[in-house]
């Protein structure tokens, strides 16, 4: 190879690696002018109570939660427990349901109209029949997140693996591959892309069902903390709790996103999507 040729092929890589720390600047420049706002607005508010300084609820956030092995050991843990179980039933469901319905266009046909009255069907509206059927323990809870995010994760399955090019199963047919290595080699790859939209989706809905199963007949977890604050006015460990729970979001949507960049870099290669 000619040190032209070594040069035009290094420097994709360099060009991509230059473009990411402008965007991770902006992304941070962004989030230093939100916090600077919101410590300037609210230190001219005459109400401290209502609405605290971010130094302040930054303060609580680390004395309440972040330096307090008993937060998270008593409410954090139970609560990502609940959420993580939740999820990963959802995902294990949703996909093997979904590959079944998108395989079958006659399936899709019968099973649509069950699935648009059950997704339409608001969660938090079935607390009380979950905790009537399920009692008020952590299979209520579990349940109510599997319910909640199964269907984003099933419909968008089940679209991805319809999808699929006709002409790659013929290629694996000619091949003679069998019906699991079809699976696994071209029906799940190709429809892995939705599938992830999916997860993506129904981890946030996780997040805010977690929250919810838990602000009613709990007596630990996240939200037990956050709704025991509102009731006694504890108006700095609210705003506490509701920045963690923005940070747990974004940290597990971060992991995920990174799971995602590992699963589907032949994805980003073949349509020249950059990491």
């Amino acid at each position: 190879m000619s040190f032209a040729n070594a040069d035009a092929a290094t420097r994709p890589r360099l060009a991509g690696v230059g473009g990411r720390i402008p965007a991770l600047g902006l992304r941070l420049s962004v989030l230093v002018a939100l916090i600077v706002a919101w410590q300037l607005i609210t230190t001219v508010v005459d109400d401290r109570v209502s609405w605290p300084t971010f130094t302040a609820v930054a303060a609580r956030l680390w004395e309440a939660w972040i330096a307090s092995p008993e937060a998270w050991l008593e409410n954090l843990a139970p609560s990502m427990i609940r959420l993580l179980a939740g999820w990963g039933i959802a995902i294990i469901v949703g996909v093997a349901i979904g590959t079944l319905i998108g395989l079958s266009a006659r399936a899709r046909d019968y099973v649509d109209p069950i699935i648009q009255f059950l997704r339409a069907i608001p969660p938090p509206t079935l607390l009380v029949l979950f905790i009537v059927l399920l009692g008020i323990g952590d299979s209520m809870k579990v349940a109510m997140i599997v319910f909640g995010v199964v269907w984003p994760i099933l419909i968008n399955t089940a679209d991805g693996v319809a999808s699929v090019e006709p002409l790659q199963r013929d290629t694996g047919r000619v091949f003679r591959i069998g019906f699991f290595d079809e699976l696994m080699r071209i029906i799940l790859p190709s429809a892995g892309p939705k599938i992830f939209a999916g997860l993506r989706v129904s981890l946030s809905i996780a997040v805010i069902l977690m929250v919810i199963s838990e602000l009613y007949a709990a007596t630990d977890g996240v939200g037990f903390q956050l709704v025991q604050a509102q009731r006694n006015f504890r108006t700095l460990d609210v705003w506490a709790t509701v920045v963690l729970l923005g940070i747990i979001g974004y940290t597990l949507n971060t992991i995920l996103a990174i799971v995602e960049g590992y699963v589907l870099r032949w994805h980003r290669g073949a349509t020249g999507m950059r990491g």
